[in-house]
Order: C-alpha cells, then structure tokens, then sequence
C-alpha cells in the first residue's frame, strides 16, 4: 500500500528563485537559463502575487524588439497562483495542480511566508521515489 499522509513540503524545492514585477523579459529569461527552472514566483513586498512560467516568456520573446521592452513580469504573470501550505497533503496538491492545469503550486509556511516552489517536476520526482519505496514515510 502507497503511503497517503505524505505532505507536499517533503518534496517542494525550497527557496526558489523570485522574480519582482517590475522586470524585463530579459531579465527572466536570464534568471531561468542561469538557474535551469521553468517556474518564477512573483514577489511584492515578500508577499507571492503571480506566477510566471517559461511558457509565458516565450510567448512575449517573439514581440518585435520595442514592443518586448515594454513589458515587464507584472504584465505577464498569472495573478492569483496555486499556493498551498507545506503541510497539505501530496496528493491534494497534485489533484489541485491537475484540476487547475497548472504546472507549479506556491509553498508557504504557517505564517504565510515563502517556502519554496512544487513543480511538476518534483510530482514526478515524488511519484518514483514513493512507488519504489524510498523517502516519504509510509
């Protein structure tokens, strides 16, 4: 029997790297190439306001060359992102990140502060590392 009280903290990446809204597309493209992620968090005053995914980057890369240096991260992150607390069940998180298809849920300690970023990466990472019986408890 698969263990089902595994919480999604066990797997999260933590401190991820942030962007602010206020910065330029190649400021994010940068930041995701020099640290190989797909996902940004989007901070305001050490609250998370957005997310924004690689996906969303290249999609405004293929702007002509004024148009691109006029947006910036606010213009193109998702308001009002997934965000969960780290004690939230694995397999809730995962169902929410399904139901709402989105490729990353926002970790959050009890006092609401940023404690790391759940890909679907790291959802795959669990699934193996549970299956073959190692890491999470059981």
């Amino acid at each position: 029997m698969l263990p089902t009280d595994v919480t999604v903290d066990e797997f999260t990446t933590p401190e991820p790297v942030t962007a602010t809204e206020d910065m330029s597309i190649e400021d994010l493209q940068l930041l995701m190439q020099e640290h190989g992620i797909r996902h940004l968090p989007v901070v305001r005053d050490e609250n998370v306001v957005g997310v924004i995914s690689d996906r969303d980057v290249r999609l405004v890369a293929g702007l002509s060359y004024a148009e691109k240096h006029q947006v910036r991260a606010g213009d193109i992150m998702t308001p009002d992102p997934l965000i969960v607390s780290a004690t939230a069940r694995l397999d809730d998180v995962a169902l929410a990140m399904s139901e709402r298809k989105v490729g990353s849920a926002i970790v959050t300690e009890a006092d609401g502060k940023l404690l790391g970023i759940f890909t679907a990466t790291d959802a795959l990472n669990a699934l193996i590392e549970i299956v073959r019986g190692g890491g999470a408890s059981s």
